[in-house]
């Protein structure tokens, strides 16, 4: 299955609008966002009368929202050194955990920061991996599944980090969301190995294109055109099917508030769906 991140679509329409954007456009299901906005912060807060709609919407039009990228813990951080910080984290896991069960949404994507405009301690690490194990608790409780993105940030930049966390919460609720342009763009990483070495861990994929890290360049994360990165997709793409990879991807863009988000999003499958089909994905 091949699934569009929310902030690719216009932003200002509704859910209904929003969803039936993505379908047409061939997509077989959206993941929302919960980011560090005030505005997508409320949604943690929407009534039972609101996810209802959205509920409705996703249901009449057979499209559903089965991910959410829930990256509002830059704001309020898991491993900060403020107490009421990491008590405000804990609150939003909760909610965003309650929220994906009344929307039918299966995984929550977590961003692999332990501080991110704080400055980075043993001590951040310490409070990030204990307040993950009360996360993974609060989502098996609910049988949602939690994933860490690997990250443009040196925290949790390769599968391989992952595992040192995940060694120490050995739970089936807590795995790994590799992001493709993430993991090419740190030079240290051998991305066919840390795709082999996390196969087993891999809940989703996001697909997007970066440009390298280097000695004189802090490399880029974000809006590099499909194919105009370091990515090598069909090599990525080639190992996780050998892999026997079955799981979906998620086309990560930020067109929201562009012109014409519309012909960004088909400009950029007309690079990714090739791809996808020499690589072996239908």
């Amino acid at each position: 299955m091949l699934g569009l991140y929310e902030k690719a679509l216009p932003k200002d329409i509704s859910w209904y609008e929003r969803l039936r954007l993505a379908k047409t456009l061939g997509f077989d299901f959206v993941e929302l966002s919960i980011d560090e906005t005030d505005a997508r912060l409320a949604r943690l807060d929407w009534t039972k009368a609101q996810r209802k709609e959205i509920r409705d919407a996703s249901f009449d039009l057979d499209m559903p929202i089965l991910s959410m990228c829930l990256s509002a813990h830059r704001r309020y951080p898991l491993g900060s050194s403020e107490l009421s910080k990491q008590a405000h984290g804990l609150d939003i896991m909760q909610k965003a955990v309650d929220l994906a069960v009344d929307l039918g949404i299966r995984s929550i994507q977590l961003a692999g920061y332990d501080v991110y405009y704080e400055a980075k301690s043993i001590g951040t690490r310490h409070s990030f991996i204990e307040n993950l194990k009360k996360c993974v608790a609060i989502a098996a409780n609910k049988s949602v599944v939690l994933s860490i993105e690997i990250m443009d940030d040196p925290f949790m930049n390769s599968i391989s980090k992952f595992y040192e966390i995940k060694s120490q919460i050995p739970s089936p609720y807590l795995q790994v969301y590799p992001d493709l342009g993430n993991l090419s763009a740190w030079p240290e990483n051998q991305v066919g190995h840390e795709l082999e070495k996390g196969i087993g861990a891999i809940s989703q994929i996001h697909l997007k294109d970066t440009l390298a890290v280097t000695d004189q360049f802090s490399g880029q994360f974000k809006n590099v055109a499909f194919g105009a990165g370091c990515v090598d997709f069909i090599g990525c793409l080639k190992t996780l099917k050998r892999l026997n990879y079955s799981g979906s991807f998620v086309m990560e863009m930020w067109s929201e508030t562009s012109e014409q988000p519309l012909i960004e999003i088909e400009k950029a499958k007309a690079v990714v769906l090739p791809f996808l089909k020499e690589a072996g994905y239908a």
